[in-house]
């Protein structure tokens, strides 16, 4: 899967980009038809403690899913949205089986 990274006001390490990219491509095997993603990374100087802010758009037919989180690391914020987005590709898929 295609998936475009933009961290914003900082140089994300090759480390944490293979990681986001890891994560995201184990999503199609529970969702078959997702075109691409976009991955936002910022970090949030009003919070000391979470301060790590990871905004995920998956983009899919019909309307694009985007997944929100802010933790004390990005890989925890990754780590998150990829569960929410495993259990909303789930639902979808099985909504449309069910047609």
């Amino acid at each position: 899967m295609k998936v475009q990274i933009q961290s914003i006001h900082f140089d994300a390490d090759q480390k944490l980009v293979d990681f986001i990219q890891k994560k995201l491509d184990k999503l199609e095997t529970f969702h078959d038809k997702i075109q691409d993603a976009e991955v936002f990374l910022k970090l949030d100087a009003n919070d000391s403690k979470g301060n790590k802010v990871v905004n995920v758009k998956l983009n899919v037919p019909g309307n694009p899913i985007v997944v929100k989180d802010q933790k004390a690391s990005f890989e925890e914020a990754m780590e998150h949205i990829y569960d929410v987005l495993k259990n909303h590709l789930t639902k979808v898929k099985e909504k449309s089986m069910s047609y």
